[in-house]
């Protein structure tokens, strides 16, 4: 088995067990107890980290005195920490199985960076590759959660993912090793246990072999993940465009794409956005302008021919000013910084993200405020003036965009600048300016 392990661990690069220290998660229980043997024995240079959830009571504590002595048995570096699982769970909303995965691995990582480890070893096996990928498949998953358990996944890795739990139990007698047992892990209340104990073995029953024929469905679910993420990759190098203010997404060259919502899904999913509501904008392509979708964080509208996707802006907009000599302005997460410049030889910059204003016909505070419905302004090279509404939907700015439209107005009410978009030709640079105020978006 150490000759499995060692080729598993060559295999999939999990790390260098002559070079790299691998902090090796010990609960104590058999697997953990298996791993933590096994990667000595190859020689590795292991340091045990335990966790203590503050659910079991006794148990848990008799537990921690065992992993503790474990780790002084390898003479290895021992960390122990002390979750209170349940008022956290209760804090965050979510289940104590829950809590308690974020808490481990959030420490176990924390740990890890502070002692300068290169990975973190966990004793996933087969059956719990087989169990997640069945709890995954009942909750509904996409391919992600078909993979079920990855052998490598950032610093954490399973060097025991090739091997049954039938393998393990025979290492661990073979070699006289004792360890503890928990017994949340009979208990019917968890979903996992449920399906461990109840469902795994009628399809035992149909294939005896099901633990490997999950292992080996992972495998080739994982490759055909792999095809999909180069695929998605590709087509997201040539649909999207990132811009400091949204990430735009066209409509065009996804509708050519094979499954559609497949690949938009993957997109969108680091925007929060679910399967359903992926499926509904892949409905609203062909649909008019201006229909919105929201995540937890982003929001998506259809825009003509393309995606547009922003933050939430959860807050409204205020006024501010700046005033006479103020070289900074704060506002909302806008920066402008002002500054003051002779009008003689003054080069005009060609960026939008400034504007220069002739200072003389200027009345102080300037005032930064979201623009208004009635708003209007004369765009620079126009001598008439235009409804500011009806300029942005020249400048074709997506709907869920012009919530996040500036204007710079002077202490008269004239508006002197949109923001990132034109100067008012009243107030531009001209060759009898004799004061320049340079104003920048940051």
């Amino acid at each position: 088995m150490l000759d499995q392990v060692r080729q598993f661990i060559e295999t999939y690069q999990l790390f260098s067990i002559a070079n790299d220290p691998v902090l090796v998660a010990v609960s104590g229980g058999l697997d953990s107890v298996v791993l933590l043997d096994v990667l000595h024995r190859l020689g590795a240079q292991v340091a045990v980290a335990h966790c203590h959830f503050g659910l079991r009571g006794e148990d848990a504590d008799a537990d921690e005195q065992f992993v503790r002595k474990l780790a002084k048995q390898y003479d290895a570096p021992y960390f122990a920490e002390f979750f209170q699982t349940k008022a956290f769970a209760e804090r965050e909303g979510i289940s104590t199985q829950m809590a308690a995965r974020l808490l481990r691995y959030q420490w176990f990582e924390q740990v890890r960076a502070r002692e300068g480890l290169v990975a973190i070893a966990t004793a996933h096996h087969q059956r719990d590759q087989a169990e997640t990928m069945l709890l995954n498949l009942t909750h509904g998953t996409g391919l992600a959660g078909l993979h079920g358990i990855q052998a490598k996944n950032g610093a954490v890795v399973r060097p025991l993912l090739g091997l049954g739990r039938d393998d393990l139990h025979d290492y661990l007698v073979a070699n006289n090793l004792r360890w503890r047992e928990d017994d949340s892990n009979d208990s019917p209340v968890y979903q996992r246990n449920l399906l461990r104990h109840e469902v795994l073995p009628v399809l035992r029953e149909i294939n005896p072999g099901l633990d490997q024929t999950m292992a080996a469905t992972a495998e080739r679910v994982g490759g055909a993940e792999e095809i999909v993420r180069r695929y998605v990759a590709d087509t997201a190098a040539q649909a999207r465009r990132d811009a400091p203010e949204a990430t735009y997404l066209s409509i065009a060259l996804l509708q050519n794409t094979a499954a559609t919502a497949l690949v938009l899904h993957e997109m969108l999913r680091p925007f929060g956005f679910s399967w359903v509501v992926t499926k509904e904008v892949v409905a609203a392509f062909k649909g008019l302008s201006g229909k919105q979708f929201d995540s937890p964080t982003h929001r998506l509208v259809k825009d003509r021919d393309q995606l547009v996707i922003t933050p939430r802006r959860l807050a409204q907009y205020g006024t501010f000013q700046l005033a006479e000599g103020q070289a900074d302005l704060l506002a909302d997460g806008m920066r402008l910084h002002a500054t003051a410049h002779d009008g003689a030889n003054y080069a005009i910059p060609r960026s939008r993200s400034t504007a220069a204003l002739d200072a003389d016909k200027l009345k102080f505070p300037l005032t930064l405020r979201r623009w208004q419905e009635g708003d209007w302004f004369m765009p620079l090279g126009m001598q008439g003036k235009k409804h500011l509404s009806n300029f942005l939907i020249d400048q074709k700015v997506p709907l869920n965009l012009k919530d996040d439209v500036r204007v710079l107005a002077s202490a008269d009410g004239k508006i002197c600048w949109v923001v990132g978009l034109r100067v008012d030709d009243r107030f531009k640079v001209s060759p009898d300016t004799q004061r320049v105020l340079a104003v920048q978006r940051l």
